[in-house]
């Protein structure tokens, strides 16, 4: 068996797979500050799981921005190799996979051999990212789960123009403010990071590519109907967070 392990900036990922590239089991835990740590305790929790020790592992990948801090890996390899290896083993017509982390967002633009042609990440900016969301949540004091879907319900959109995270966080106080309903407030907020993100894909509604969304942002309900509607055909994983440690498993299993 092999295991790939995503530290990202807010979440770890860990993904064991068998010697027929079949999932076995997968966890998510916070990334906290001791990057070293979690991934012990991740290994330990995954392995737990999997009812397996950890000498069961032929081989251990590391990806992520922390993948230099796992203990043990065989390998360490980008994450934009390993997300483009695990969409495209979930899905093996991918053209595009966006992908919005706590912190960043990227786009891979793919080959028709599936290799990666091009892509991009926005890394500077919070904006577009799952972290302007939990900004925008403490603002309207919810928790995530109440924020992701609370926009649903909203008959008018409150616009959020800003792309900079601090001035949109003064546009939505400014809408509490005028007495703006909180759900038309929220579905400015869905709109806005939407925008952004198909800016940064440049993807139209008429595209005939196979999209892709993964990340944790992926699970925000507001945000994905709202992506939904640009990019109808849009597809997202079972568990879209654990792309890019799949990838980093199968390709420890690709190292004979």
């Amino acid at each position: 068996m092999y295991m790939g392990i995503d530290i990202g900036s807010v979440s770890t990922e860990a993904v064991i797979v068998n010697n027929k590239k079949e999932i076995i089991e997968y966890i998510i835990l916070p990334s906290g500050y001791n990057h070293r740590q979690t991934a012990e305790e991740i290994i330990k929790a995954v392995c737990d799981k999997a009812a397996i020790n950890k000498c069961d592992l032929k081989r251990i990948f590391g990806t992520g921005y922390g993948r230099r801090n796992i203990p043990g890996t065989y390998k360490t390899v980008t994450e934009i190799t390993c997300h483009t290896i695990g969409v495209r083993h979930l899905y093996h017509d991918t053209n595009i996979i966006i992908d919005i982390g706590g912190q960043d967002s990227k786009v891979i633009w793919l080959a028709e051999n599936g290799f990666v042609e091009n892509f991009i990440m926005n890394d500077k900016c919070s904006a577009g990212t799952g972290r302007f969301l939990e900004v925008m949540a403490g603002i309207m004091k919810m928790d995530m789960q109440e924020f992701s879907s609370w926009g649903l319900k909203a008959e008018r959109i409150y616009p959020i123009s800003s792309t900079c995270t601090v001035f949109a966080e003064s546009e939505v106080i400014s809408g509490i403010s005028a007495g703006i309903p909180s759900e038309e407030i929220i579905a400015g907020i869905y709109q806005s990071i939407t925008e952004r993100i198909l800016t940064l894909a440049g993807i139209l509604k008429e595209s005939s590519n196979e999209i892709i969304l993964t990340g944790g942002v992926a699970k925000n309900l507001g945000v994905v109907e709202f992506i939904k509607k640009r990019v109808p055909g849009i597809k997202i994983p079972f568990e879209p967070q654990i792309t890019g440690a799949l990838g980093a498993a199968l390709l420890a299993g690709y190292d004979e």
